[in-house]
């Protein structure tokens, strides 16, 4: 039986690590295998690039940047996400093409397009089942990032305008997929983004329901 890939989006601070491990409780205990993986990382390949990517003393150009995040994608989706699938897993993982499209496609300004074909190629188009976005505003955003009282890595330090331009981006995605994408506040209490996020994977092991 073919398994089920849920991404979970949204900008720094909306709560994507929060919602994967509540998700991943409630899913087991529903009896549903799941693993869960974040990005970039989740392999050792993976891992190193994610140190490269986030380290704020380095100068990265957008576009090696986007090629980082594509080949630590290429490299887990290889390793852990077909694997996975394969087994009948229900697989939570903590972003995927859509950050690129949003974050180097629109925030770098690199264009959706151009990102979206190295994804493509680096993912061998592998699609989630369900995605959900976790939208919140820019400035909500950033009072939670400064109450986790850590030093910004370097996708964090960026201005204003990238995260404006990153959400608008998310909620473009959004509009233009909506069988795919599952929208919620989270500005809501955890245990509403929660109960949230698990209407929005209904309908899911109906095999049909796949997207892939």
């Amino acid at each position: 039986m073919s398994g089920r890939l849920i991404t979970v989006e949204g900008l720094d601070g909306a709560g994507k690590t929060t919602l994967v491990k509540g998700l991943a409780s409630a899913l087991r205990e529903r009896g549903q295998p799941v693993e869960i993986l974040r990005e970039p990382g989740g392999v050792v390949l993976a891992e190193r690039l994610r140190t490269i990517v986030k380290d704020p003393d380095l100068f990265v150009d957008a576009r090696a940047e986007a090629l980082l995040y594509a080949a630590a994608r290429a490299q887990l989706v290889a390793e852990r996400v077909r694997p996975a699938l394969a087994n009948g897993s229900w697989l939570l993982l903590d972003r995927f093409v859509d950050s690129s499209l949003a974050y180097q496609g629109s925030g770098r300004g690199l264009g959706l397009e151009e990102v979206r074909a190295i994804n493509d190629f680096a993912t061998g188009g592998l699609k989630p089942d369900r995605t959900l976005l976790l939208r919140i505003d820019p400035a909500t955003r950033k009072q939670r990032l400064t109450e986790r009282d850590e030093a910004p890595d370097r996708i964090e330090a960026a201005g204003h305008a990238f995260f404006d331009a990153i959400a608008q981006a998310y909620d473009t995605l959004a509009a233009a997929e909506p069988e795919r994408f599952y929208v919620i506040d989270a500005a809501q209490e955890r245990s509403r983004v929660l109960t949230a996020a698990l209407e929005g994977l209904q309908g899911l092991s109906d095999p049909a329901a796949s997207a892939d």
